[in-house]
């Protein structure tokens, strides 16, 4: 009644100073509240021992009584005996815990490590309550206990105790006095007709009821100091990368700093105290090791400065995923169909929602990137023609969404840059996994809410080697310096998980090298077309050579030119077809023209076009390639390929068809080996692993979305240790994510200045979209979208 009125009270004046000078009244009264909570269990559990005394005292007097009312052999010398040696014992038992001076001892010497043979908590914990009302009447006492020696106060300590503490002389006195009142008692009846043993058992059975064993420590032992060196040196190794200390080297340190305490890394089994080891499958013991004594300390770490609680949670039962990439057909280049086909092949399992946000360009520019004059007045015209492109290749009708954000295409670089936040155009009751194709050309200058904070977890995938491409312009070095550490601070503030199609790309934290992509069925139906005419005899190559691409000197027109120039003489009667439309087209065919090349210049078009079926090699000397889709698209159709011995061409190393070269002599020698002879057919298991089956089942491998859609792969676990499972991901605190948190708002904050972002070459009003997209998206101005300036 008493906070109800106070509450009201409250209500009705809520003036800062009011609730000041009330918050500390109730906190006194709140305190005298509990001290008198206090005095009342103290004096109840001195009741308690009160009574436990009289109880056991009534019980041996009724012993006694019936000892000498039974006839029996043996009352005459062993009962009496007994209870008489008996009554002393628990009679010093209730003067020693009755003297005032003993709960300051128990306090001072009860240790952390002290066993008792019979745990007398109860009478304990009623000394130490009892001691709050009478401190002042035993004070002059304690004094004369402390200098008592400790061995003197407590006993001869328990035999064997390895210099813990031991029984209390007179219960070690009790237990010794039953054992020989058990043993001259061992035949004869007593106590009016029961049996000595069931009086013993008894007598036990009510000890036990006030006895607890004490549990066994199963203490964690601490993490000790090159662990947590070699934890600071794990946490820190996108920082050091930043320095130029590369990741093989401080696995190494790490590896150095936890080898002597490898064998202490076996954590003991609660059944049968064998050493259990750690998970071999998880992905860092190191981390489990602290994760298990952070667990052991009942730590648990709910998030940081820069975290973000409200996330996503599903309550439909299905997951959300969000696909955003920085291009759209009939734009034809990776980023718009390899996405595309990732989109169409995880919403045929069904198994989550998938959501495909692609760029929007205005009419002027659409105009310069779509082929053929092809132009969009709706966001809907353009999903229309996505939609029938796709299912004319895969042959199933894909259930996904497909939105769209602002965009424009800087003329200078060849690619659309975002304009405005592009999150924004994920609901946040789908915001739950995002998969961002491109993640550093799409965050490079990203100014809104930070990915990781509005999706529970974020696979960037990189496409593009874009150092390559940097270098080959004005001051490329100087350029490609100052992108490679802003590659690696929007990757790492802005993702959970990196995925690199090949080792061509460049070494950004939190990556992996896989190659995710698959190639379109349409391909493979080709492969098999060909496969059959072979076996029925029939020619399926009629032509030679050919090399199909964009053309722009970066995609693999320079090394093209410059070994056949090289070797003009060696291919005498070599004849190549060049498929591709593009910026340098003029003058590479200038170029091919001025040397005298056998370069015969075609109009670009769709690698699955008939009229390229019948080529039997195809020629791929391109450097700046990550994972150069043509290639894997030529041998499905069962051609060979000649291409440079480079990271980029890793993957398709394994299949016999390729034909890679590491000198231009080798170039020549592969070529001829290619036109002589006849490629071999695919394997099933080549067909399988160039599908997009394949390429989908490892990037939900890779990017840890099998574990995450998976609710019993939710958690990374050990095996039971200490009688409870360990969480690292729980428990786990984690620096990297406070330096991440803190590189994104620095991110954010030079993103917002305009005069910053035009220095490093960002479009003009590029931050926010304008009234075109404001028009053609049917969105709200940014003024009004965004009102408040700020995170």
């Amino acid at each position: 009644m008493e906070t109800t009125s106070t509450s009201t009270r409250i209500n009705r004046n809520n003036t800062p100073f009011s609730l000041i000078s009330r918050g500390w009244k109730e906190v006194r009264d709140s305190a005298d509240a509990d001290l008198q909570l206090m005095r009342s269990r103290a004096n109840s559990f001195k009741n308690l021992a009160n009574s436990f005394d009289r109880e056991i005292e009534n019980f041996f007097n009724s012993a006694s009584i019936a000892s000498f009312s039974v006839p029996s052999p043996l009352k005459s010398s062993t009962s009496p005996d007994f209870v008489k040696k008996l009554r002393p014992t628990f009679s010093e038992i209730r003067r020693a815990y009755s003297a005032p001076e003993i709960s300051k001892k128990v306090l001072e010497k009860w240790g952390p490590r002290a066993t008792l043979g019979i745990d007398l908590s109860a009478i304990k914990n009623a000394i130490v309550a009892w001691e709050v009302d009478e401190e002042r009447r035993w004070a002059v006492g304690l004094d004369r206990r402390r200098k008592l020696g400790f061995r003197e106060f407590w006993g001869e300590g328990k035999e064997g105790g390895g210099g813990k503490f031991g029984e209390w002389k007179p219960i070690r006195v009790l237990k010794r006095r039953l054992r020989e009142f058990e043993k001259k008692s061992e035949f004869g009846e007593i106590f009016g007709g029961l049996k000595n043993s069931e009086f013993v058992e008894k007598l036990k059975s009510s000890l036990k009821a006030i006895h607890k064993e004490p549990q066994e420590s199963k203490e964690v032992p601490p993490l000790d100091v090159p662990e947590l060196l070699a934890y600071l040196v794990r946490q820190s190794e996108p920082f050091l990368d930043q320095l130029g200390v590369r990741k093989d080297v401080c696995d190494k340190i790490v590896e150095s700093l936890c080898s002597s305490r490898k064998n202490q890394l076996l954590l003991p089994s609660p059944s049968s105290g064998e050493s259990t080891l750690l998970d071999e499958n998880a992905n860092d013991e190191l981390d489990l090791r602290i994760a298990s004594v952070l667990q052991s300390t009942g730590h648990c770490n709910d998030g940081g400065f820069w975290t973000d609680l409200s996330r996503h949670h599903p309550s439909d039962g299905k997951r959300h995923v969000a696909i955003v990439t920085t291009a759209s057909l009939p734009w034809m280049t990776g980023t718009a169909v390899n996405p595309l086909f990732r989109a169409a092949y995880l919403a045929k399992s069904e198994k989550q929602n998938v959501t495909l946000l692609v760029p929007w360009l205005c009419k002027s520019d659409q105009e310069l990137v779509y082929p053929n004059n092809l132009t969009f007045t709706s966001p809907e015209e353009q999903e229309n023609y996505i939609r029938n492109w796709l299912e004319e290749r895969i042959g199933f009708k894909a259930d996904f969404k497909i939105s769209f954000y602002p965009g424009k295409f800087a003329k200078e670089r060849r690619s659309i840059i975002p304009a405005g936040d592009t999150s924004q155009f994920i609901p946040s009751k789908d915001a739950d996994i995002a998969i961002l194709e491109e993640p550093e050309h799409l965050n490079w200058y990203h100014h809104g809410k930070r990915w990781t904070n509005k999706f529970n977890h974020v696979v960037g995938v990189v496409h593009t080697n874009y150092l390559e491409y940097i270098k080959r312009e004005k001051n490329g070095a100087l350029q490609a310096f100052f992108v490679k550490h802003i590659n690696n601070l929007v990757t790492r503030a802005y993702c959970h998980k990196v995925l690199r199609l090949s080792a061509a790309t460049q070494d950004l934290p939190k990556s992996v090298i896989c190659n995710v992509h698959g190639v379109n069925p349409k391909f493979l139906k080709i492969g098999e077309k060909v496969a059959t005419e072979r076996e029925l005899g029939q020619q399926a190559f009629s032509k030679g050579a050919y090399f199909l691409g964009k053309m722009v000197w970066a995609k693999g027109y320079k090394e093209l030119i410059d070994l056949l120039a090289k070797h003009k003489n060696d291919l005498d009667g070599f004849k190549l077809d060049v498929f591709g439309n593009g910026e340098d087209a003029n003058e590479v065919q200038t170029t091919a023209k001025r040397l005298d090349l056998n370069l015969n210049f075609l109009k670009g078009r769709d690698h699955a076009d008939d009229s390229l079926h019948g080529y039997k090699v195809f020629i791929n000397p391109s450097l700046s390639d990550v994972l150069c889709t043509a290639t894997a698209e030529a041998l499905a159709m069962g051609k060979f390929v000649v291409c440079a011995d480079h990271p980029s061409n890793e993957y398709f190393r394994s299949f016999p068809n390729c034909l890679t070269y590491k000198t231009s002599e080798d170039f020549v020698a592969r070529v001829k080996e290619a036109l002589a002879n006849e490629p071999h057919p695919l394997t099933p298991e080549q067909i399988y692993n160039l599908s997009w089956e394949a390429a989908t089942q490892r990037f939900m491998q890779y990017s840890e979305l099998d574990r995450i859609l998976d609710p019993e792969k939710n958690d990374v676990q050990l095996s039971k240790t200490y009688g409870k499972s360990i969480t690292k991901a729980v428990s786990m605190p984690n620096m990297s994510e406070m330096v991440d948190g803190g590189l994104a708002f620095a991110h954010y904050c030079l993103t917002g200045n305009e005069l910053l972002r035009l220095c490093t070459g960002a479009i003009p009003g590029t931050r926010d979209y304008d009234k075109q997209h404001c028009k053609d998206l049917h969105l709200l101005p940014p003024q009004v979208e965004n009102p408040i300036y700020g995170w």
